[in-house]
């Protein structure tokens, strides 16, 4: 049997350190040096790779002071000047690039002309890049790496390496690279969340009715469907050895990887979509959003709606991101019937349910897409107390009420009045 990865209290304060300074180098107000900001992401880069692997860590280096620059000011996880690095595209904040700019949707076609979009890994995939020309050439590269994840973390797919392992009755399975990962990406989000956000809430999401595509949940008659649920065995019980590349789950335990595969999708798939295109490129997966690159002089507008399929030009904040990821975690469109109950995707592992909040959405910008959505995940997890852990870790972020109205927090822009 492969070794358990544990995780000890050193680990956990190095995830949860990293949690605290998720927003440097994130959504800067001024643009980072696309030098500097390649030393960031090759950081950022060989510390997950030297996870999967399970090396040490490496010793820092000029990458990891990037993550904690701003323009010519340097973020500290203990003061509060975090709030200047994301700005809301409206007024005089984009007027330097856009002045006619109304909507988010006019600004960015005005900003980017050359956007694809598909239908990937259950939702809409949409590659923009800032030189046209080299659009196929990141779409080429995007769609390659989302085949790459479908056909390892799919729980819908019964040829997934996921799928097998879920079938190796308490065996041990040996996992590809990317698996493991999504795995270790997983298990790091739990460990610096004290498991609000936990892969092993598979089964219980199953057998409450996710067990299909969405598309075809929204299907099925609601009236004669019952739900049922069962206690999460929580992120300790996976036995994932880095070393042999196995994992080991024990009898009943699922994983779903929904609340971190897709934002790491997103992640790897905009740095693969920069490498082929030699441009800066934005990604988003069902409103994971990612940037790799040098992007937009103004930065990339982005609109923060309940749905991430909202149009480009309908209600809603725009705001200002340089690079980093953005994410948004909500109860709104990903919902079912059951008899007479109404359920959602997003599990509470402490009730094995779904998760009970006052939130309809929560958005979050981070340094990677998997921070903004392992933080976003947990807040709406969290319920009331979610602005407050979000304030503590200095997250910029937006969570929408089910009445809605907006709390931002941690420097996130304030609403126009």
């Amino acid at each position: 049997m492969g070794a358990r990865r544990s995780f000890d209290p050193r680990a956990r304060d190095a995830a949860l350190r990293r949690l605290r300074r998720l927003t440097a180098a994130t959504v800067a107000g001024r643009k980072l040096p696309a030098r500097t900001e390649g030393r960031a992401r090759g950081a950022a880069a060989a510390d997950l790779a030297a996870a999967a692997a399970g090396a040490p860590r490496r010793a820092p280096t000029a990458g990891d002071d990037a993550h904690r620059r701003v323009g010519h000011c340097t973020y500290d996880a203990g003061t509060r000047d975090a709030g200047a690095e994301l700005h809301r595209c409206s007024g005089a904040a984009s007027r330097g690039a856009d002045a006619d700019a109304g909507a988010g949707g006019r600004r960015l076609r005005r900003l980017v002309t050359a956007t694809a979009s598909f239908p990937a890994l259950g939702t809409t995939a949409f590659v923009v890049a800032t030189e046209p020309s080299r659009l196929s050439r990141a779409r080429a590269a995007v769609e390659a790496e989302l085949g790459r994840f479908d056909l390892a973390c799919s729980r819908f797919r019964p040829d997934s390496e996921l799928s097998r392992a879920h079938t190796a009755a308490g065996g041990a399975v040996r996992v590809g690279p990317l698996l493991l990962q999504a795995l270790c990406t997983a298990l790091d989000a739990a460990a610096a969340t004290d498991g609000l956000v936990d892969p092993t809430v598979g089964r219980t999401l199953r057998l409450a009715g996710y067990d299909r595509t969405f598309r075809l949940v929204a299907l099925r008659d609601g009236d004669s469907f019952e739900a049922r649920f069962e206690r999460v065995q929580g992120w300790r019980a996976v036995e994932l050895d880095p070393e042999r590349s196995t994992l080991r789950l024990p009898a009943g335990v699922e994983l779903d990887l929904g609340a971190t595969a897709k934002a790491l999708a997103a992640d790897r798939a905009a740095g693969a979509a920069e490498a082929a295109a030699g441009c800066g490129v934005l990604v988003s997966l069902g409103g994971d959003v990612s940037i790799a690159g040098d992007p937009p002089a103004a930065g990339w507008p982005v609109l923060v709606a309940d749905d991430h399929a909202a149009p480009l030009d309908s209600g809603g904040p725009t705001v200002a991101l340089f690079g980093g990821g953005l994410a948004t975690s909500g109860t709104t469109v990903r919902r079912w019937r059951a008899g007479d109950a109404e359920l959602h995707h997003v599990i509470d592992p402490r009730t094995g349910r779904p998760a009970v909040t006052p939130w309809r959405t929560v958005t979050v910008a981070a340094a990677t897409c998997v921070d903004a959505n392992t933080a976003s995940t947990a807040a709406l997890v969290l319920g009331d107390d979610g602005p407050a852990w979000l304030e503590e870790r200095r997250l910029p972020a937006r969570l929408v009420s089910c009445d809605g109205d907006p709390t931002c927090v941690a420097g996130w822009p304030a609403e126009a009045a």
